[in-house]
């Protein structure tokens, strides 16, 4: 091993979304966006998400539109299937943090930001079939 890996030690205070270089574009990417909520209805919080998204472009979609295009614990297919309404996700970060902790950067960036979480508490009772519980959730920020 060298002496530079040897010394190597991450940094603790990076911000989550670092200066661009030189000639890169800088946000807000969607200051203007305006969403209209979509009801969710069932465990579809993801394509329920993406198609408010979607929708935000003056796209007509719906879930059944996203639905086939998408694997729920894939945060990849959900940046393919906004592409076709000019939008991909830039920074699919995995944080192990609680949310308090980011918050303020966040809302401090002033942009639109889809964060998605687990819980160990879910949000609902159980269905009375199959006895589901929630405890996966995604979250619009803007």
């Amino acid at each position: 091993m060298n002496n530079i890996q040897l010394n190597w030690k991450p940094n603790a205070s990076a911000p989550l979304w670092d200066a661009g270089t030189e000639g890169e574009q800088q946000g807000p990417f969607f200051a203007d966006i305006e969403l209209e909520h979509l009801r969710q209805s069932g465990p579809t919080c993801v394509p329920t998400t993406l198609a408010m998204l979607a929708r935000a472009t003056g796209a007509d979609v719906g879930l059944e539109d996203i639905m086939p295009n998408i694997n729920s614990q894939s945060p990849h297919s959900w940046s393919s299937a906004l592409k076709p309404y000019g939008m991909q996700l830039a920074y699919c970060n995995f944080d192990i943090r609680r949310l308090e902790h980011y918050i303020d950067e966040l809302v401090e960036m002033d942009d639109l930001f889809v964060l998605c979480f687990y819980s160990k508490d879910p949000p609902y009772d159980p269905e009375v079939e199959g006895g589901k519980l929630c405890t996966a959730h995604i979250v619009t920020l803007h």
